[in-house]
């Protein structure tokens, strides 16, 4: 049950807005601590609160500083209803910033700007398309707005002028074309949100008092975040796409023979007889024994992940039992499933725990589940489709990768099994999946902002690591991957690993570059600091689950009141406690910004004052790397992989006075039963 205050309760309340044309009435309600709604128009029924992945965690909330009134008066929000749909305007201070908005690798603080919520499959499209647009942002003023909508919305940050703020414009006189167009300032300025088609909406406002405790209550929202498997904090490995048993066991052998930490072993889609649409059936010419070929790898100490997407082949033998619940609309010659229906989730998902994970399969990596509206080949069903659920082409757009991952969850929780996946498409309410975003692109620099970004709106991101332009790209390249949510090479397209060669197409010829055993030390030196930090990134997850804190996030979230870091998108904090710094290929130094206090540097123990920028130069074996003063560290004996029986040795390092304990949490690591209570805590 959740607890209100008096005060709290006496906010329910109509606010009738009839000074704007179309305007509807609002009803603004408590709906768990610190969480308002504000509910205007007719909402539709089908939204990401409709399909919610966990409950809200009312406990974890109310145990949050009370909070005795929304962010935002009923008076300051301007709604308006048409023939278009709804439209939302909320008030934005001068100096606010704004985050968020979903994983957008190539903007950071969106002020100014006109995000497009729209799924694709690249995420550096700077008018906002990404892997995993999020109706949902947070202001540096310290509160949180959640557009509860499967819509194609419109945010535009900053950049509009309702006609009554005749002092909006700026009044400068451009020179130059760069002046002509570029975004000005308002001195009023307004957040403008488009919600096509719907006829009303549902928006939560979340309260602070600083970014950061808006984030959290979003994930509390949400469910709390997920918590990986042990095995999951380790590294993944994923083998070239048309890799047969024999090939896959090789690569296999051969990562356990030169020491290299893996916990995953990867399948790509050649592991079925139809991929483009997908069949979900094993291919007996690459894999003859499947059952043999799994075993053999769970005998080295791997974990199976395999990869798959959602369009169902008409070879498949669930094709038929699909047809009724699928949209109208086939991709590459498959179904779409409908998996807001339960009975498609139960059948797509009954054949997966039959195929795969009754075979000891632990994770998959759901590809294709997002969009391409706009390039040159576009693909996937189009907006005009039409669901057996009720729901259109776009919403489904907007809902595909979220109820793909539930769907292909259910059969491992029923199993009492955890799970940490991939995917390539998530969104809004997202916190409680255990799948981590990833893509095909391949700009380091792009890939570090999704770091910094991801956290805003509860979601995970991975970077990929596969072929590289030399073996300095190669080494800053799992730098960054190593301190990422899920720890992943990926050169589905090269035979040989990338430290053993860079080159793709030698790789494919089977070359092995001179450098190769070096690059092999260096790369499981890396690798070994990953395996490291297992027990400190486990402490960070279950504090994700537990209070909403996103293990890996921007600067801006542990120092709002630092101008420095409002801009900050090429560093992250991981943890409590470090702060990483990637740096990139060419790149002999670079500035490192310190947020107030003292920091130490990682790798030399040589203090530093922060408040300021220092300049950096790291080997390639390392990069620049500082731990909060005050903090404690738990660092184990780098393993190869963890198995069920695995016990850490722990060596922990004290960094000054400590501020306060550390929390390590301990549980089996492989079922749910730490949900139940079956966890212990060690401070």
């Amino acid at each position: 049950m959740l607890r209100m205050t008096t005060a709290c309760c006496l906010l329910l309340q109509l606010a009738c807005l009839a000074a704007a044309p179309g305007a509807v009435p609002m009803e603004i309600t408590p709906v768990a601590p610190g969480v308002w709604r504000c509910r205007f128009g007719q909402p539709e029924a089908l939204t990401p609160t409709h399909f919610r992945s966990a409950p809200i965690a009312a406990e974890a909330l109310a145990a949050m500083p009370a909070v005795d009134k929304p962010p935002l008066a009923a008076a300051e929000l301007h709604v308006a209803v048409s023939a278009r749909g709804c439209s939302l305007r909320l008030p934005l201070g001068t100096d606010e910033g704004i985050y968020g908005l979903g994983l957008n690798t190539r903007w950071f603080e969106k002020s100014g700007r006109r995000q497009m919520l729209i799924p694709s499959d690249g995420p550096e499209d700077p008018a906002g398309p990404s892997h995993a647009p999020v109706p949902f942002y947070v202001s540096t003023a310290g509160y949180g707005v959640y557009v509860d909508t499967a819509r194609f919305a419109t945010f535009n940050v900053g950049n509009v002028a309702p006609v009554e703020d005749a002092a909006s414009g700026a009044g400068a006189m451009a020179d130059n074309t760069a002046d002509l167009y570029r975004a000005r300032g308002l001195a009023v300025r307004h957040m403008l949100v488009e919600a096509p088609a719907a006829q009303g909406v549902d928006v939560y406002l979340f309260a602070g008092p600083a970014l950061l405790d808006a984030v959290r209550r979003y994930v509390l929202f949400a469910g709390g975040g997920a918590v990986p498997p042990l095995w999951g904090l380790g590294m993944v490995y994923r083998g070239k796409s048309d890799f047969g048993a024999a090939d896959g066991l090789s690569l296999a052998r051969k990562l356990r023979e030169q020491h290299i930490p893996c916990d995953v072993f990867g399948l790509e889609p050649g592991w079925q007889t139809k991929a483009y649409s997908c069949s979900f059936v094993w291919d007996k010419g690459r894999f003859p024994d499947p059952d043999a070929y799994l075993r053999q790898l769970r005998e080295l100490g791997f974990h199976v992940s395999v990869w798959q997407h959602a369009f169902t082949h008409p070879d498949s033998p669930i094709h038929e039992a699909l047809r009724p619940m699928s949209g109208d609309y086939r991709v590459w010659g498959g179904l779409v499933p409908d998996f807001a229906l339960p009975e498609a989730r139960r059948i797509f998902s009954e054949h997966h725990q039959q195929v795969l994970f009754g075979k000891g399969v632990d994770a998959v990596k759901l590809d294709e589940c997002d969009y391409q509206p706009f390039g040159p080949e576009p693909w996937s069903f189009p907006t005009a489709s039409r669901f057996p659920s009720g729901l259109d082409g776009e919403q489904m757009h907007s809902l595909f990768g979220l109820l793909y991952q539930q769907t292909l969850l259910e059969p491992l929780t029923a199993a009492n099994r955890r799970t940490w996946g991939l995917v390539r498409q998530s969104g809004a309410l997202a916190a409680p999946l255990p799948y981590v975003v990833y893509s095909d692109s391949y700009d380091h620099r792009c890939y570090v902002r999704g770091l910094a970004n991801q956290g805003f709106g509860g979601l995970l991101w991975v970077p990929e690591v596969r072929e590289a332009s030399s073996l300095e790209d190669l080494y800053r390249r799992v730098q960054t991957v190593i301190f990422s949510p899920l720890a992943q090479i990926d050169p589905w397209y090269m035979k040989l690993p990338p430290w053993q060669q860079i080159n793709a197409e030698k790789s494919n010829r089977g070359e092995v570059m001179p450098e190769a055993p070096e690059a092999t030390v260096i790369v499981r030196r890396l690798l070994e600091l990953r395996m490291s930090l297992v027990p400190y990134l486990y402490a960070a997850f279950n504090e994700y689950r537990l209070h909403g804190t996103p293990p890996i996030r921007a600067l801006i979230m542990d120092w709002p009141g630092d101008p420095a870091a409002r801009g900050i998108d090429d560093q992250f904090m991981c943890g409590p406690s470090l702060l990483v710094a990637p740096l990139f290929a060419g790149q002999a130094s670079r500035q490192v910004y310190l947020p107030r206090g003292r920091w130490c540097d990682f790798w030399t123990n040589e203090i530093l004052a922060g408040g300021r920028s220092v300049a950096v130069r790291k080997p390639l074996d390392q990069m620049p790397l500082y731990v909060r003063e005050g903090a404690i560290l738990p660092l184990a004996r780098p393993v190869e992989h963890i198995a069920a029986d695995t016990v850490f040795e722990l060596e922990a390092r004290v960094y000054g006075t400590p501020t306060g304990p550390y929390v390590l949490y301990e549980d089996d690591g492989l079922t749910n039963d730490y949900l139940r209570g079956q966890q212990c805590t060690v401070i």
